[in-house]
């Protein structure tokens, strides 16, 4: 008897504070459980969650689980270990000669003569890197036979000291990896059962600094996110799931848990890189389509993504810890830009009397004064309960109160500082958070050649709804998007996702004297590593589809452009003038100019396999109606009103909308609150927001004449 198909998918994302849940049934409805984030025991707040959804659904969280054919899983917890260096203690060997890498990184500073910044520690710190005698030359030459009495000698050590992994980074290992591999062979002959990392398979790129980083962080990562992943699969195989766990990835896709296992360092930015995905669908959905600017607003951080024409941006420059002075992934990562200005954030008054805001976070553990869990300081959650935005007995749907006495004195405490009163330093405090985010939008579109009033903007998280309107109004966005789903957009994000993988491989040649050989042979080895990916992940042929990629740059620059290759393979010169005139026509859309007469410089290549694991692009419920074939009708009478304090219009009688009882077509005039469950929307004064045919909301943020509200 075949088994009874599958009634639900389930994407859970664990972040800093909360843990997300989206449930997607079979018409393709999307139901929200939210929980605390349980750090000791990942899975006590994902059940807390599930039992919410279950709930809902009247069901018990066993029998939801039961009849999920799909779990996509993604955490912080990577992230948070990089960053808070609660990490295994690893070795890093590398060439004699060559112990400094990870001290130099690529300058360590944003401004090298500012003498009062201290030079950023290493990841692994100094005395853990152990320099191996050996020697391969660019040209992949032994010059220096590897001493492998010298190799066991530091492995002994390391086992004396108890290592718990080891990360490998020889020179010149990506054009000859024998000694590499030699090392790994060893390492298993005396440290048996200890991870390690090679650097020339987890990041083969020619940059020595960005290959050690990646080795370091993914072997550093390897006892933790090991122990962190089969937990979880034991503990929900033993709650009753028993199909596939999927685990989103940094690439902006889905990996298996065995591949995650396997290199966790793709599981770095794996929640916030779901986001993106999320936004492309839902602007699809909507009929908008074109670039979109996702403004994910979380307890802990607040992260931009971008796409261009539907697709994702990636990069190879995601820093952890801050550009240049924090520690680089070193691997390709959609493009995300995070700053501390989340839910959670923390205000504070610096020595200049100055306001503040972050990167310091409250967490789940306190969590904000207003939470009633022993957090003192004032965040920006504190704020929006103080000054009305949030109904103290309607948080998470009612599942929780908050202590909107708590989080008046928490932002009395800062107003003492800054000599103002209550309402005005809340006010202060989610008016600087703004900025900052509005900021960091500007900062991540116009580097990238976009400009925010071109694309359509989507919110996500759950702080999204109480300062999307005025970021977007100094933004000067004309289509803003807040799904129904934006509580938790990176898990709603996980059910748009497919799986996706890279592999890349360094050829350096030039467009005077082109290589083509040498290129068509390094990309017939990067499709050989994806069919093998592919048939581990049990993907039949015909089943994905391959891109390929080139990493390109105008001779004496510094740094390359990504390209997507005009052919998969190269016959002749009319297929390198396409790609000449591919990374000319690139490289102008993203720096505003481009030199035809310069030589062109290609360091390495990239072939990325996509496989669609669902059908549910774009979501079912979201292709209801696009807002345009909505006849607009005004909301009804609102279930009741509070004041809310408005900044120089001060405190002002404001409608409150249960979302439950809004219909497509609607239109809200602020100044107004609309309160889902699992976040609040804040339509302010002189702004308003029309609900669409699939139940999210459209903002307006600056009308023009005649424009439909």
């Amino acid at each position: 008897m075949s088994p009874a198909p599958a009634r639900f998918a389930v994407a859970a994302d664990t972040g800093g504070t909360f843990i997300d849940v989206v449930v997607r049934d079979v018409d393709g409805r999307h139901h929200i459980g939210k929980a605390l984030t349980t750090h000791q025991r990942v899975f006590e707040g994902l059940r807390q969650a599930l039992e919410r959804v279950a709930g809902d659904l009247g069901l018990t969280a066993q029998e939801l689980l039961a009849g999920t054919g799909r779990f996509v899983y993604g955490t912080t917890a990577a992230t948070n270990a990089i960053v808070n260096r609660t990490v295994a203690k690893t070795a890093l060997l590398v060439t004699e000669g060559f112990p400094d890498i990870l001290v130099l990184k690529e300058g360590g500073k944003r401004d090298v003569f500012d003498y009062a910044t201290e030079y950023p520690a290493p990841y692994i710190p100094r005395r853990r890197t152990f320099e191996v005698p050996e020697r391969v030359s660019a040209e992949a030459r032994v010059t220096q036979p590897l001493d492998e009495d010298a190799v066991r000698g530091i492995l002994h050590r390391l086992r004396e000291d108890e290592y718990q992994a080891v990360a490998v980074c020889l020179l010149w290992s990506v054009v000859n990896p024998a000694h590499e591999l030699r090392v790994a062979e060893l390492i298993e002959e005396v440290l048996p059962g200890v991870p390690c990392t090679l650097s020339h398979q987890i990041a083969p790129v020619v940059r020595e600094y960005r290959r050690a980083s990646a080795a370091a962080i993914d072997a550093s990562l390897k006892p933790l996110l090991q122990g962190h992943f089969r937990q979880l699969e034991a503990d929900l195989r033993d709650f009753g799931y028993a199909g596939p766990l999927l685990v989103s990835s940094s690439a902006g896709g889905v990996l298996t848990a065995a591949e995650m296992i396997a290199a966790p360092v793709n599981a770095a930015r794996s929640g916030p890189a779901m986001a993106p995905v999320a936004a492309v669908a839902y602007s699809v959905a909507e009929g908008l389509g074109g670039d979109t600017i996702v403004c994910d607003a979380g307890g802990t951080t607040f992260d931009v993504g971008l796409s261009h024409h539907g697709e994702l941006v990636r990069t190879r420059e995601t820093w952890l810890g801050g550009e240049w002075e924090g520690d680089l992934l070193g691997i390709a990562a959609v493009d995300i830009r995070s700053i501390g200005s989340g839910g959670g954030s923390v205000a504070w008054v610096d020595p200049g009397g100055l306001l503040r805001i972050g990167p310091h976070s409250a967490g789940s553990e306190p969590g904000p004064a207003c939470y009633g869990r022993g957090g003192t300081g004032a965040t920006v959650t504190d704020a929006a309960c103080v000054l009305g935005f949030l109904d103290p007995g309607y948080f998470l749907g009612g599942r929780m109160s908050l202590d909107a006495a708590a989080a008046a004195r928490a932002v009395d405490r800062v107003g003492a500082q800054l000599g103002r009163g209550t309402e005005e330093t809340a006010w202060g405090i989610l008016t600087l958070a703004t900025e900052h985010m509005v900021k960091a939008v500007y900062d991540m579109t116009i580097a990238q050649g976009l400009d925010p009033q071109d694309a359509t903007v989507v919110a996500g998280g759950g702080a999204a709804g109480l300062t999307i309107m005025p970021i977007a109004a100094e933004l000067g966005s004309r289509r803003v998007i807040l799904p129904k789903t934006a509580a938790a957009l990176s898990a709603a994000g996980m059910h748009f996702a497919d799986i996706v993988k890279e592999e890349s491989a360094p050829v350096l040649t030039r467009s005077a004297a082109f290589d083509a050989d040498r290129v068509n042979q390094a990309l017939d080895q990067l499709d050989a590593r994806l069919r093998t990916f592919a048939a581990r992940a049990g993907l039949a042929e015909g089943h994905y589809g391959t891109e390929y990629f080139t990493e390109a740059r105008y001779e004496a620059q510094v740094w390359e452009t990504e390209v997507r290759l005009p052919v998969s393979r190269f016959a002749g010169p009319a297929d390198t003038g396409r790609l000449r005139a591919a990374f000319d026509a690139e490289h102008e859309r993203r720096f505003a100019f481009r030199d035809e007469a310069a030589g062109l410089e290609f360091v390495s290549w990239k072939a990325r396999l996509t496989a669609r694991v669902d059908a549910s692009h774009p979501p079912a419920a979201a292709a209801v109606a696009t807002p345009a074939a909505v006849a607009p009708v005004k909301a009804g009478a609102p279930s009741r009103s509070r004041t809310c304090y408005f900044g120089p219009a001060g405190w002002l009688d404001t409608a409150v909308y249960p979302a439950v009882g809004l219909r497509p077509g609607q239109d809200v005039s602020g100044p107004a609150i609309i309160a889902e469950p699992a976040t609040t929307l804040v339509v302010y004064p002189g702004m308003s927001t029309r609900v669409s045919g699939s139940g999210h909301y459209i903002l307006h943020v600056a009308p023009s004449e005649g424009e439909p509200r």
